[in-house]
């Protein structure tokens, strides 16, 4: 749930009371909550409790009548990873099934459809009645997923179907619809992303590095964790965070220590992403005490660092795939095509430092993928975190 985006539409109904406590639980499980409220449901529980809960304002009109901002219903449906209407009382009900569209909730609902779960809240008689059955079947067909009563003591003092489902197992019918739209490419799969600059020290104060902040792969991580893989981050020095329970973050300095890293994880991964900007040489010699400044030169003999990407291509089994980055000043596309060649690669990520917004330190990147099917493609300049999405759905048309 972290990181996902869920917005909340509330209806008139009593049970609109529990609704607190859903946000709380969403909250806790790090996703992000909008809510939209019907006029009626402002009766039942206050828009200020609702905002306060989840960090963001509560919609209730189309446009504030004070400052005449506009509250945009195809933003919200934009925002919005799923759209959980809770609870849906009757009305709303007969409404979404007509296609009604006489406040915002049922405004964000038309500009959605799909990605909508509701929870029913009414009475025994509203619930039985055959119009009640009818509507659901409607909504069933438009791709809405119906989240089922609970019997028990109702607001009339009737015993029997109709009441809310309590917001702990709202909450589990959210994982559930997120756990069903994790592509079986990578789910439970796991996958070994390299990120970030390796520091070669020269002494313990000095060391020798690139202006790599590793974003690019932290970006991809919390995309292949999206999709329900099992991601084994392994990162170069940054000042970055990553947080999740299928994730294993193992910090190294320099290029010796990612490539002892790597020979642990990589026999166990399906895929490898190596995106770290990898120092290529390092000192020879590592001096134990600070270099003092004694003359107008100081000479600092290098050597090659292993190559961690052939490392893994020279240890790659058939049913593991690699995808490589080429950062490039010049002849970006032919570089990139000898690496993807010498490196055995299934696919390579390429990019200029000529770009303007892509390359070392931007929160963007303007990326071209080429395969070793010979399929190429060139983005637009997006954020890391888009990037992530294309990259990850280049590697998916690719398998398939």
């Amino acid at each position: 749930m972290r990181g996902k985006r869920i917005l909340l539409g509330i209806t008139g109904g009593i049970a609109a009371y529990k609704i607190p406590f859903l946000i709380r639980l969403l909250i806790k499980a790090e996703a992000e909550v909008k809510c939209i409220m019907t006029p009626a449901s402002c009766d039942f529980i206050s828009p200020l409790v609702l905002s306060t809960l989840s960090g963001n304002p509560v919609a209730v009109e189309f446009w504030n009548k004070k400052d005449g901002s506009w509250n945009n219903h195809v933003e919200y449906g934009l925002w919005a990873d799923v759209f959980v209407i809770a609870p849906l009382t009757k009305n709303t009900l007969s409404k979404m099934a007509l296609g009604s569209c006489d406040n915002l909730l049922l405004a964000t609902y038309l500009s959605m459809k799909t990605n909508t779960l509701v929870a029913p809240a009414m009475d025994l008689d509203m619930y039985n009645h055959a119009s009640t059955k009818s509507n659901f079947e409607k909504l069933s067909e438009h791709g809405v997923e119906i989240i089922p009563v609970e019997y028990g003591e109702l607001a009339s003092g009737l015993v029997g179907d109709g009441r809310m489902s309590e917001p702990e197992n709202i909450f589990n019918s959210i994982h559930q619809f997120f756990d069903s739209k994790l592509d079986p490419l990578f789910k439970n799969k796991n996958v070994l992303i390299t990120a970030g600059p390796t520091c070669e020290e020269i002494d313990p104060v000095r060391y020798i590095s690139n202006y790599s902040s590793g974003k690019m792969g932290y970006s991809l991580a919390n995309e292949f964790l999206n999709q329900g893989a099992i991601v084994t981050l392994i990162s170069g020095p940054t000042n970055l965070k990553i947080n999740h329970p299928n994730l294993s973050l193992i910090n190294v300095k320099s290029a010796e220590e990612m490539l002892m890293e790597v020979k642990k994880a990589w026999k166990h991964s399906v895929f490898g992403i190596f995106s770290a900007a990898v120092s290529d040489y390092r000192p020879k010699k590592r001096f134990h005490k600070k270099v003092k400044k004694s003359s107008e030169e100081l000479k600092i003999e290098l050597i090659k660092n292993p190559d961690i990407l052939f490392w893994a291509s020279q240890n790659k089994k058939d049913n593991q795939y690699l995808v490589g980055f080429s950062l490039e000043t010049n002849d970006v596309k032919q570089n990139a095509k000898k690496k993807l060649e010498l490196k055995k690669l299934d696919i390579v990520v390429m990019n200029s430092l000529e770009d303007l917004g892509a390359g070392f330190g931007f929160d963007t990147n303007k990326i071209s993928i080429l395969d070793n099917k010979n399929n190429f493609q060139d983005f637009d300049l997006k954020s890391k975190d888009k990037v992530a999405k294309d990259i990850v759905l280049f590697l998916k048309k690719y398998l398939s």
